[in-house]
C-alpha cells in the first residue's frame, strides 16, 4: 500500500529533468509497470496485496470460529466481502466517467472474483491446496496455448497494437502477446454484455478479466502460507520452508520464461508470473518475519504498520483524494511550495507533501483504533 501511495512522487517526471542519472533511471524503473515481459518492484504490488489476502484467511477463518460463527454466517460474510470488493473496484474506475465503466481487471475485483473459491480451500488439506494452484495455472497455460495466434489477415487495429511492436514475443511464447490472446478474445465478449458508451475492442495496457484466475493463484499460496506461519513450530522451521518454497518458484518460473513455454508477464498474469511474483512474496515475508519478529525490532515497521491497519482506506485514498490535499496546499499554503528546490524537484515535493498528510490520516485513524474492514 505505501508503494502505491507513493506514486504521487512522481519519479518519473524528476527522471525526466536527469536523463543521465542512473540513480533517477533507476527509481523510475521501480515506480513504473514494464511494458510486457519482466517485472519491476511496482508490478509487486499486486500480487503482494493479493498474496496477503491469501496469508490473512486461516486467521480470520480461526477468529470467527471461535466466536461460534456456523459455516453459514461465515459464507454469507464471504460473498458480502467478495461482492463489496468487486463493487469497490469498479466504483473507483467509474469516478472519471460519465457512466458506470464495468471493468474487472483493477486489484480489488481481481481479489473479489477469486475469493469464495479461496474461502472453499480454506477448510481444505494442503495437498488439496497445492493441487489446486496445479490445476488452476495448467489449465490457464492450456488456454492460452490452443489460442491461436494471429493469421496474415489479423485486424491489429482491433487490438491498440501492431505486429512489429518491439515488445511482441516470437515463437509459441506469442500465444502470450499483448491483446491477441484468449483473455482478450474473453473481454471483448464479456466486458460488451455490459452497458457501454462504446463498444469494447481492448484494454490500452492489455490487462484481462481473466487474470482473476491466475490471481486466485497468488492467494492460494497466500493460503498456504499463512497456515504454515499460524501453526509453526519455531522461527527458523518457518524460514527454512519459506526459503526452499521461494527457491522452488523462482526455479520454475525462470526456466518456463527462458524456454519460451510461458514467458513473465505481470499484465495478464501468466502461470510464470505467479510463481516469480509468489517467490518475491516469498522472500519479502520471510524477510520482514525474521526483522520483525524473530530479531524483535517491530518498531522500524511502525510507518508501514499504520497503513496496513487500514489497507483498504490506502488503497481508496490513493484513488481518490491526492487532486484534493494538492488543491488545499496550494490554496491555503502557496501556490509555489512545491517549487522550494526548484522545478526538477517539484514532483517530488508536491508528492512528498501529499504523501506525508495522506499518512497522517491513517496515523489520525490508527490512534483512535478506527480500522476500516470489508
Amino acid at each position: 500500500m505505501f508503494l502505491m501511495m507513493a506514486e504521487v512522487l512522481r519519479l518519473s517526471k524528476v527522471a525526466e529533468s536527469f536523463p543521465n542519472s542512473a540513480v533517477w533511471a533507476f527509481l523510475d524503473f521501480h515506480q513504473s509497470h514494464v511494458p510486457w515481459v519482466g517485472c519491476s518492484l511496482h508490478d509487486m504490488i499486486q500480487p503482494s496485496f493479493s498474496f496477503l489476502v491469501g496469508v490473512a484467511l486461516p486467521y480470520s477463518i480461526a477468529s470467527r470460529a471461535s466466536k461460534q460463527q456456523n459455516t453459514t454466517i461465515m459464507w454469507l460474510h464471504t460473498i458480502r466481502r467478495s461482492l463489496t470488493l468487486i463493487l469497490l473496484g469498479i466504483f473507483l474506475r467509474s469516478m472519471h466517467s460519465e457512466q458506470t465503466n464495468f471493468t474487472f481487471e483493477d486489484t480489488l475485483t481481481q481479489i473479489g472474483l477469486g475469493y469464495p473459491i479461496l474461502f472453499a480451500l480454506g477448510f481444505t488439506q494442503e495437498k488439496i491446496q497445492w493441487s489446486a494452484l496445479g490445476i488452476i495455472l495448467v489449465a490457464y497455460w492450456l488456454a492460452f496455448a490452443f489460442y491461436p495466434l494471429p493469421g496474415p489477415y489479423f485486424d491489429w487495429s482491433e487490438t491498440g497494437s501492431t505486429a512489429d511492436w518491439e515488445y511482441n514475443l516470437k515463437g509459441f511464447a506469442a500465444h502470450w502477446n499483448k491483446n491477441t490472446n484468449v483473455a482478450w478474445a474473453f473481454d471483448r465478449w464479456f466486458l460488451n454484455l455490459f452497458p457501454r458508451a462504446e463498444t469494447f475492442h481492448f484494454n490500452g495496457g492489455g490487462y484481462s478479466t481473466l487474470s482473476f484466475i491466475p490471481t486466485l493463484g497468488t492467494m492460494i499460496l497466500g493460503l498456504v502460507t499463512g497456515k504454515w506461519l499460524k501453526n509453526a513450530p519455531s522461527g527458523n522451521w518457518f524460514l527454512k520452508r519459506m526459503a526452499i518454497t521461494a527457491a522452488i518458484l523462482f526455479a520454475l518460473a525462470l526456466v518456463l520464461n527462458f524456454t519460451g513455454l510461458n514467458p513473465i508477464v505481470k499484465r495478464i498474469w501468466t502461470p510464470s508470473w505467479t510463481l516469480f511474483s509468489g517467490g518475491w512474496c516469498f522472500v519479502l515475508l520471510a524477510s520482514f518475519y525474521f526483522i520483525a519478529d524473530v530479531r524483535q525490532h517491530k518498531h522500524l515497521f511502525f510507518p508501514l504498520i499504520v497503513i496496513g491497519t487500514n489497507s483498504i482506506v490506502a488503497y481508496v485514498m490513493a484513488e481518490t483524494i491526492v487532486g484534493f490535499i494538492d488543491s488545499s496546499f496550494r490554496i491555503n499554503v502557496s501556490q509555489s511550495y512545491d517549487l522550494i528546490f526548484g522545478p526538477n524537484y517539484q514532483p517530488l515535493v508536491r508528492g512528498a507533501v501529499i504523501l506525508l498528510v495522506e499518512w497522517a490520516i491513517l496515523y489520525w485513524l490508527y490512534i483512535r483504533k478506527i480500522f476500516i474492514r470489508i
